[in-house]
């Protein structure tokens, strides 16, 4: 019998935004697969789950997944060759029957990391054993700590990277609620789009959601983008 590969979202950063289903699923694991965005760094993922699981004498698995722009699921040369590496270390768990979770910040199936990985898993595991947890998102993570509705009624509502923004105005214009995510590097373009629209005063700004170093900025005009990260998210509601 093989292995059974759960896919758990871990929430945004707070540890006690973890489900009791994935803190079960991770007591229960012996193996653990984290993803981390520098080779020689360590998993944000893993540090929030250890403070909410005891994880000694359980066997890690490191993915390496830059946080950097890219379009396409595949990645360079370089990057294919870790991920086939990650593949063919859960496969090899998978079938001596170990069961593996893999962890992933927020939601497994809004903008994760893991379905890099899943065609890949699925080439070389054709009846994959799979189920996904899902997590508390980032989304939702930031309108409740910036006290903001997401859509009420009829309400529509948009969720694009900023750093994919191309005809923004014409979505701001179209959606009453537009979540912009990773907005660190494009955010004066976003601000500057924002002011000719007379939109800036609809719109709230959080780094770094349920983390320990939080930033939350009710007037995004003060922001500088130096204080801004990865991790920053810009909602604006009409």
């Amino acid at each position: 019998m093989t292995g059974r590969l759960n896919v758990i979202g871990i929430g945004p950063g707070d540890p006690e935004l973890l489900t009791i289903k994935a803190v079960r699923i991770i007591k229960g694991s012996n193996v653990l697969c984290v993803p981390k965005g520098r080779e020689e760094g360590t998993s944000l993922a893993l540090s929030i789950v250890e403070k909410a699981v005891e994880l000694d004498g359980k066997e890690i698995i490191e993915a390496y997944f830059p946080m950097r722009k890219t379009k396409d699921k595949r990645g360079s040369e370089e990057l294919d060759v870790k991920w086939n590496e990650t593949v063919e270390a859960i496969n090899d768990k998978l079938t001596k029957g170990i069961d593996v979770a893999f962890l992933t910040l927020g939601d497994p199936t809004i903008y994760s990391t893991f379905f890099y990985l899943y065609e890949k898993l699925l080439e070389a595991v054709p009846d994959l054993n799979i189920e996904i947890i899902p997590g508390v998102s980032s989304i939702n993570a930031s309108a409740s700590r910036l006290n903001m509705s997401l859509g009420l009624g009829n309400d529509r509502i948009a969720v694009l990277p900023a750093n994919y923004m191309g005809d923004l105005q014409t979505t701001l214009e179209t959606f009453d609620t537009v979540v912009l995510m990773k907005v660190n590097k494009v955010f004066n373009e976003i601000l500057d789009l924002l002011s000719r629209m007379g939109l800036v005063e609809n719109a709230k700004c959080i780094s770094r959601a349920g983390m320990k170093d939080e930033k939350i900025f009710e007037n995004i005009r003060e922001i500088k983008e130096e204080e801004l990260n990865y991790f920053s998210v810009v909602i604006v509601r009409k």
